[in-house]
C-alpha cells in the first residue's frame, strides 16, 4: 500500500544479508523503500516478499560503482518521489584477498570502487533530493577493518573503509548547513552470506569468532538495521559525524 506522505529511504546492497535486513525493517517502520543491488532475481524476490507483508518496496537493479548508472537511477527515484528522506549506503565487500606485494591495480581499483566510490556516487547524487527531504540522512557502512586495517589479505578492504569513515565526517562537514545528517555504522562480525565461505569450508574458525566477542555472540543482521532505523528517525535528529560500533564490544577485544 503506497503512502505518499511516508519518508522516502534507499538502501544499496540490499538483495541480502544486511542490507536485506536493513531495508525490510525500514518498511516496517513506514518507509517508502527502494532497494538496489545487481541480482535482479534476488531483489525482485525480496520485494515480492515486502509487498506481501503490505509493505511499499520497489528494486533498482544498477552497479554502485558504475557512476552514470549510480546517477540517473538516484535522479530518476528523486524525481519520482519528489524527494529522499535517507540513503543508506550499504553496497561494499571484501572483494576478495591479496597482499600487497601482489596486489594489482585492478584488484586495488575494484575494492576502492565497491567500497568508496559507491558512497561518493550515491551521495552526490542524492544530495539534490535530500536537501528536499524531512530530517534527511545519509548512513554509510565502514568496519572494524577501517581501524585495525583489517586481516591477512584485506589490507586494501580496511584501507577503504577507512575513507569510508572519513567521508561521513566529510560529508557531515559539507552538508550540515542543509539539515542533512551523515553518520556510519560499523558493523563487527555478523552472521551474514558475507562469511558464507569460510562458515562452510572451516566451520570451527567461524564458530570460534565468538570468542573474541565481549557479549559471546556473533551478530544478527537485526542487530544492525535497529541501529540504522534509528539513525534514520528524528530521535537521532542531533546525531551527525558519528560512526557507531555494532559489533558487541568485539572492537575492544577480550
Amino acid at each position: 500500500m503506497s503512502n505518499s506522505t511516508a519518508r522516502v529511504a534507499i538502501v544499496t546492497g540490499a538483495t541480502s544479508g544486511i542490507g536485506a535486513e536493513v531495508a525490510k525493517r525500514l518498511c516496517e517502520d513506514g518507509y517508502r523503500v527502494v532497494l538496489n543491488g545487481r541480482d535482479e532475481e534476488a531483489g525482485n524476490a525480496k520485494v515480492k516478499e515486502l509487498k506481501a507483508a503490505g509493505h511499499d518496496a520497489t528494486f533498482r537493479a544498477f552497479d554502485v560503482t558504475d557512476e552514470v548508472a549510480v546517477g540517473e537511477h538516484i535522479k530518476a527515484i528523486g524525481e519520482e518521489y519528489g524527494r529522499i528522506d535517507v540513503l543508506v549506503n550499504n553496497a561494499g565487500g571484501l572483494g576478495g584477498r591479496s597482499r600487497f606485494e601482489e596486489m594489482t591495480t585492478e584488484f586495488f581499483r575494484k575494492v576502492m570502487a565497491l567500497n568508496l566510490d559507491s558512497v561518493f556516487f550515491a551521495s552526490r547524487a542524492a544530495i539534490p533530493y535530500l536537501k528536499k527531504g524531512e530530517h534527511p540522512t545519509i548512513i554509510n557502512f565502514t568496519s572494524n577493518a577501517a581501524w585495525n586495517a583489517g586481516g591477512p589479505g584485506a589490507g586494501i578492504y580496511g584501507t577503504s573503509k577507512a575513507a569510508v569513515h572519513a567521508i561521513t565526517r566529510a560529508l557531515a562537514k559539507d552538508l550540515a548547513e542543509y539539515g542533512i545528517r551523515v553518520n556510519a555504522v560499523s558493523p563487527g562480525t555478523i552472521d551474514t552470506p558475507f562469511h558464507q565461505q569460510i562458515k562452510s569450508t572451516k566451520p570451527e574458525v567461524f564458530a570460534s569468532w565468538a570468542k573474541n566477542i565481549m557479549l559471546g555472540r556473533l551478530g544478527a543482521p537485526e542487530d544492525v538495521a535497529g541501529v540504522v532505523a534509528f539513525l534514520a528517525g528524528k530521535d537521532a535528529a542531533f546525531m551527525t559525524a558519528e560512526t557507531i560500533q555494532v559489533g558487541g564490544g568485539q572492537a575492544l577485544g577480550i
